[in-house]
């Protein structure tokens, strides 16, 4: 079977000689730069390690579907970086700011087309499961980062749409790159179900555990200033569960803190301490990390239906990685 250091050793090699279209240089420089940036290359590792539960070595026929991943998701973040105005992408300057708005835009574009050129290059025989499954996961993407928008508008969101905002903002990805590893390597129907389903809680654990450490993180592990979502009232899990957990009067604390300017460095800290102030008071600290944990599990008891033993083991140890941090 192979391991998990064959498996890091795959990708390193695979994002270190991506190649895409030469020119003009101008369309294609940006998903060099983007593809170069780096990250945690989540999506594509986990279809290769669903993908090596079934085969002894990897092939063409998933190492192109895998990448298109990874290429897909960063098509996301481009166009994400121009919606919320980012600035900075990885500790680095946004393909927006360095390119400007339009190339971005036109950069995004052809990136989604090359991930479905990738996608072409799956077996012929689960070729049209393939391509549906990430046909439909694309257009959920797109649907989660409308409904994040729409939420921008309202001053608080049920958690029931929240957690229907996240599944299809972050988690279906996830989910997708695991049946796609399932399928690609000859699972059974159920098996490609059982370890959507095991990716999809996974998803949703690690957009709970992203929404924590913007709280709760260190700065210099988390990557990106701590606070964010709070400065810039981000509808997270956190800011979800306390409207849902508030009196009335706590409730009107958390609009009027969510009302604060944010025009100086100083009040930014003290609307990130004020905010701060009543998740303790609310113990949203607590929840966040039973919830993280609850999905966690629920994610294992779906990959116990398909894998036992070194297999199961494998898939333990890639849903610590991905959200272990929190614990």
């Amino acid at each position: 079977m192979i391991n998990e250091v064959q498996i890091h050793d795959m990708l390193a090699k695979l994002f270190g000689h991506l190649e895409f279209t030469k020119e003009p240089a101008g369309l294609y420089d940006p998903l060099r730069y983007m593809i170069g940036l780096g990250g945690k290359q989540i999506r594509p590792r986990l279809c290769l390690t669903v993908y090596a539960l079934y085969k002894e070595k990897f092939g063409e026929e998933i190492l192109q579907p895998a990448a298109a991943l990874e290429v897909f998701h960063n098509f996301t973040l481009i166009h994400d970086d121009i919606m919320d105005r980012s600035p900075k992408r990885r500790g680095q300057a946004t393909v927006w700011s360095k390119w400007g708005e339009d190339t971005a835009i036109l950069s995004g574009d052809v990136m989604c087309i090359d991930s479905y050129k990738r996608i072409a290059k799956a077996p012929a025989k689960v070729l049209p499961q393939v391509m549906d499954l990430f046909s439909t996961t694309a257009a959920q993407v797109c649907e989660g980062q409308q409904m994040d928008m729409d939420f921008e508008l309202l001053a608080e969101v049920p958690m029931s749409e929240y957690m229907k905002m996240i599944g299809l903002k972050t988690a279906v990805l996830i989910a997708c790159a695991a049946k796609m590893g399932a399928l690609i390597g000859g699972a059974s129907k159920e098996d490609c179900q059982k370890l959507y389903d095991y990716g999809y809680s996974l998803g949703l654990a690690f957009q709970v555990a992203d929404d924590y450490l913007d709280a709760y993180g260190n700065e210099a592990t988390f990557g990106k200033p701590i606070g964010g979502d709070i400065v810039n009232n981000k509808k997270s899990w956190l800011t979800t569960r306390a409207l849902e957990k508030a009196d009335d009067a706590l409730r009107q604390r958390i609009l009027d803190v969510a009302d604060m300017p944010i025009e100086t460095g100083e009040q930014k800290a003290a609307k990130i301490a004020g905010m701060m102030e009543l998740y303790e008071k609310l113990h949203i600290e607590e929840d966040a990390k039973y919830e993280i944990i609850r999905l966690t599990d629920k994610a294992l008891e779906s990959a116990a239906t398909v894998a036992t033993g070194v297999r199961y083991e494998i898939l333990r140890r890639f849903a610590d990685r991905l959200v272990g941090r929190v614990k």
